[in-house]
């Protein structure tokens, strides 16, 4: 199958080439207003390149109007996060199914739109919550669920830390923009939030602690778990022991007072994430609203 993408300069780029490569398909054609994308010589040197959205847009309904084998069959979704909307709406247009980087979009309401789009156009958004394919997240939500089987009203304690420091460029940058990235509590804990509520439950009570640009905490009420979370930028809330350690991000989640060990596995996710979509196994729109209605309340301070 053929694939597009956009932000294809970006971070998290890298690991949606090394899926598509790894399960066997093509892309054809990459978007950024940045022009350092030589990773792509390493993945797919024949793909076409833009620097203007216009002109992906107009090439890829060109390869639309084409025959089967050379249409876009995927458009993957690497690009900031205000812009992953208008992006999902490009590939539902041109008879693509997106591929999305969390979070899907940044406003409940979007949602509803993008289903109706969905309905129109008979293509499906895809989202990437790779957590739910990391074995240790796995295996944690299958004890969970045989304990609850037991105990259906069994509250776990959860204590979450993720500090993953960022220097003052990402002040300046649209990850540090709350219109464009939705702050921390979207741009770095959407993931965590989306594992919990798969795990323990829909959220019941909320709660902020503290919220600022680079750090946010709070308490939150799941169906089966009560949790604290804290999540941050600043390298300065990092503990010692991980400071002395040359290291600059930290996670940690503890159930019952016990340490979840998931640091390791992370790299071949994304892959994992591919396989199940191209399998028709993937997560969509359903999927991912939980934990975008809890992030844009959290967001906006809206507490239940």
């Amino acid at each position: 199958m053929n694939f597009a993408i956009t932000g294809v300069a970006g971070y998290i780029a890298p690991r949606h080439l090394k899926a598509i490569k790894e399960t066997g398909h093509n892309l054809v054609a990459a978007l950024d207003p940045h022009d350092s994308v030589g990773l792509l010589d390493s993945y797919f040197p024949d793909a076409s390149f833009f620097v203007e959205f216009e002109r992906f847009e107009r090439h890829l309904d060109l390869l639309h109007r084409k025959s089967e084998s050379e249409r876009v069959h995927f458009l993957s979704i690497c690009s900031p996060n205000f812009l992953h909307d208008s992006h999902i709406r490009l590939a539902l247009r041109i008879g693509a199914d997106a591929i999305c980087e969390k979070p899907l979009v940044l406003n409940p309401w979007n949602l509803d739109a993008l289903e109706t789009v969905e309905k129109e156009t008979g293509r499906k958004v895809y989202t990437v919550l790779q957590l739910r394919t990391h074995p240790s997240i796995i295996e944690l939500k299958r004890k969970v669920d045989t304990a609850i089987k037991s105990q259906p009203d069994k509250k776990f304690d959860i204590s979450l830390d993720y500090i993953t420091s960022r220097g003052l460029w990402y002040d300046f940058s649209w990850k540090g923009s709350l219109e464009k990235s939705g702050g921390v509590a979207t741009n770095i804990g959407i993931h965590f939030f989306d594992m919990l509520i798969w795990i323990f439950g829909h959220p019941i009570h909320s709660r902020l602690i503290e919220n600022n640009r680079r750090a946010m905490q709070g308490e939150l009420e799941l169906r089966n778990a009560f949790v604290k979370w804290n999540l941050s930028i600043n390298y300065d809330d990092l503990p010692e022991s991980v400071k002395s350690a040359g290291k600059r991000t930290y996670r940690s989640i503890k159930i019952d007072g016990e340490e979840l060990e998931f640091t390791e596995g992370f790299t071949d996710l994304h892959t994992v994430v591919y396989r199940d979509i191209l399998d028709g196994k993937g997560y969509g729109i359903y999927d991912a609203r939980p934990s975008i209605e809890l992030a844009y309340k959290i967001r906006n301070g809206i507490e239940f």
